[in-house]
């Protein structure tokens, strides 16, 4: 990781989420500003019942939880695996155009467990995250990979809930203006893409030449960090 994107990383601790979680609850709803989209990705299918060891839906989950289905060219990701993943700081390094924005979130929740999905009981594991100040847009990100017992259907799920944050700079806030969206639905997209095409891999290849691991970088354990302030 660069020097700056580790100072980045490092004030994330005094960083807060930058809008108030209880606001989503109407998102969706005639006239919110909150713009909610939803993704699924087929990934291959297991025999019905629970997920098979080292089968699809395990593969995936292990994608899900190291954030290695993040199409590199878009995204890079800086944080310290050894924490734990509820309550782990993020640096989302985004690239766009030969520029590149330190973007701060914090995962908020981890989901594992059964529920209903499209009336039929699933098999979920996945987690989500919350943007945090500094970061271009505000809202939430959901990941999870489902498997529903009933025939051995696999699925990538994206839920995302967003909003414009408060730019200052009005070049990037053009900018964002212009191309944000596109840059959301390419992100799903390609997230999507790489996500079947991790597992479809490793399930092929068990031996040792499996793909290498995902595109974050390891951040060692920091003794201190930055006062808050405005990610540069």
């Amino acid at each position: 990781a660069s020097r700056r994107a580790m100072r980045a990383f490092a004030r994330l601790q005094g960083r807060r989420v930058n809008f108030d979680p209880a606001e989503l609850a109407g998102a969706g709803a005639p006239g919110s500003p909150w713009t909610v989209d939803d993704h699924r990705t087929p990934l291959p299918p297991e025999r019905p019942g629970p997920p098979a060891p080292g089968g699809s839906w395990e593969t995936a989950r292990g994608l899900v939880r190291d954030y290695a289905f993040a199409p590199p060219s878009l995204i890079r990701a800086v944080h310290r695996p050894a924490d734990d993943l509820e309550g782990r700081n993020m640096l989302l390094e985004g690239r766009f155009l030969g520029l590149r924005f330190m973007l701060g979130a914090r995962v908020a929740a981890v989901v594992d467990g059964e529920r209903e999905i499209d009336g039929r009981p699933a098999r979920v594991w996945g987690w989500h995250y919350q943007t945090l100040e500094g970061h271009l847009e505000r809202g939430q990100m959901d990941f999870e990979v489902v498997k529903w017992p009933d025939d051995g259907t696999v699925a990538f799920l994206i839920h995302a809930v967003s909003r414009p944050a408060r730019i200052p700079n009005p070049v990037v806030r053009l900018g964002f203006r212009l191309f944000g969206r596109r840059l959301q639905l390419r992100f799903a997209r390609e997230a999507g893409e790489r996500m079947r095409r991790l597992v479809g891999e490793r399930l092929a290849d068990d031996g040792p030449d499996r793909p290498a691991g995902p595109p974050t970088v390891t951040v060692p354990r920091a003794t201190g960090a930055d006062g808050p302030g405005a990610i540069k």
